[in-house]
């Protein structure tokens, strides 16, 4: 893989990538791209594949604005205005938001396969090269000399994805095996047995080992990375591996935990918008592009866990089998989860909010 440079600013300028064809009289169809924190880099390729694909296959020229920041705050900047084609979010709670408003329709999570996510990915754990406080599992990370960096889940998707990993294990959530790395999970609907006041004190005593909540992903990792803040980044997958991309193995390394959470960001056509705009079918072209072999390759080579298993067997040296649990095995659908865990006078707010 090739170095990637950071992008400090957590809440990062609409970044144009434009077609390389020239010369041609039609000007190009544009589509805006409203996505979560750490997928800047993904999509700068994708982007670049799709448009060469689309203008190959239809003699379409298009440009693709990105934007990126925490999940929630994008999916508001979308209710609040910014006319995104696109919208490929960390949480399938953003996107009911949207449709709340009007701005996506109903059953927009099948319409696309494996509930409109074409990827997956999961939490893991940075930590400094040699492991100098050996950690090897959920249980360290309450240690009284570990200090865990973990960005707010009241604002990042990916940090209400690492409250439900650590919520889980400490519940005692324990998945069925017999699909172990495939990216998919075992029985993905039935709920598991668990304990949920074990799961609230584990988390209540895990944050009170976080010295800062930073807004979103990217954050965190700058804060543990370059401000060499914190013994364990609890963050993406596909994080954790940029940030030892960008700051050298020989100063990070990964850690995976015995378990983790199966994380699903979906992707969806902001319907009231293409309508408008007259871009549906591009912007439908371009999230089924996704889902292709040349785009599971990209997806694989960033980090993040292809759909297409034999695409995620390719680059299992990078992306080992983990067990995973769902988020339907520990707490149902989105709804009810975001209401339980992470609303005003939630479980995230009983556990932290007079720290």
């Amino acid at each position: 893989m090739r170095p990637r440079t950071f992008i400090v600013s957590l809440v990062a300028p609409l970044v144009i990538v434009a077609s390389s064809l020239v010369g041609l009289a039609s000007e190009p169809v544009k589509l805006i791209n409203v996505s979560y924190d750490p997928t800047r880099e993904l999509y700068e390729e994708l982007n670049r594949a799709f448009i060469d694909h689309y203008q190959s296959a239809q003699n379409v020229r298009v440009s693709i604005e990105q934007s990126h920041g925490g999940s929630s705050k994008q999916a508001r900047a979308v209710l609040d205005g910014v006319r995104a084609d696109v919208v490929t979010l960390a949480l399938g709670y953003d996107v009911l938001a949207l449709q709340k408003g009007g701005l996506i329709y109903p059953g927009w999570e099948k319409r696309l396969p494996d509930n409109s996510s074409p990827y997956t990915s999961t939490i893991v754990f940075v930590v400094r090269k040699g492991n100098p406080r050996r950690v090897k599992d959920w249980n360290d990370l309450l240690r009284q000399d570990v200090q865990t960096i973990v960005a707010n889940p009241k604002t990042s998707g990916g940090a209400r994805w690492a409250f439900l990993a650590a919520w889980g294990f400490g519940a005692g959530a324990k998945p069925p095996l017999d699909k172990l790395g495939t990216g998919q999970a075992a029985e993905p609907d039935k709920k598991l047995e668990i304990d949920e006041s074990k799961g609230n004190e584990f988390v209540r005593n895990l944050y009170q080992h976080v010295p800062v909540l930073d807004t979103g992903a990217r954050g965190s990792t700058i804060t543990f990375a370059q401000k060499n803040v914190g013994d364990v980044l609890l963050n993406w997958e596909n994080e954790a591996w940029l940030a030892i991309e960008e700051f050298g193995a020989d100063k990070l390394e990964i850690v995976y935990p015995s378990v983790s959470i199966l994380a699903e960001p979906p992707v969806a056509v902001v319907d009231k918008v293409v309508d408008e705009k007259r871009t549906r079918a591009v912007a439908e072209a371009y999230l089924k592009f996704l889902y292709t072999p040349e785009a599971q390759e990209i997806i694989a080579a960033n980090h993040y866990r292809p759909r297409l298993t034999e695409v995620l067997n390719k680059h299992a040296g990078e992306l080992p089998p983990i067990q995973l649990f769902t988020l339907a095995q520990l707490a149902g659908d989105w709804t009810a989860t975001q209401q339980k865990f992470f609303a005003d006078g939630g479980v995230f707010d009983q556990i932290y909010g007079k720290k």
